[in-house]
């Protein structure tokens, strides 16, 4: 499967714990990366400095679903579901 146009679902939802261009804390649930460009594109995919956390993250029917706002719902769930408690 191939990742939707203009989605970005996956660089907004989650969080990545590792640092990343521009966010050497890295990014917090809910907040859009940093490295998204002017079209939701990812600047720094396929590069050396991508984090391994949005290299492993593969779009699937599941997670995608039939529109960004499914995606962001899943993802958003996924997260909340996975986040340590305090």
């Amino acid at each position: 499967m191939n990742c939707r146009p203009s989605c970005a679902s996956c660089c907004i939802a989650p969080s990545i714990t590792s640092p990343l261009p521009g966010m050497p804390n890295g990014k917090p649930a809910g907040v859009p990366c940093v490295q998204l460009d002017e079209n939701l594109g990812c600047k720094v995919f396929g590069k050396p400095e991508r984090p391994a956390f949005c290299g492993g993250l593969r779009p699937s029917e599941e997670m995608c679903g039939d529109s960004r706002e499914h995606a962001l719902a899943w993802l958003t769930r996924l997260e909340q579901a996975t986040c340590p408690r305090v």
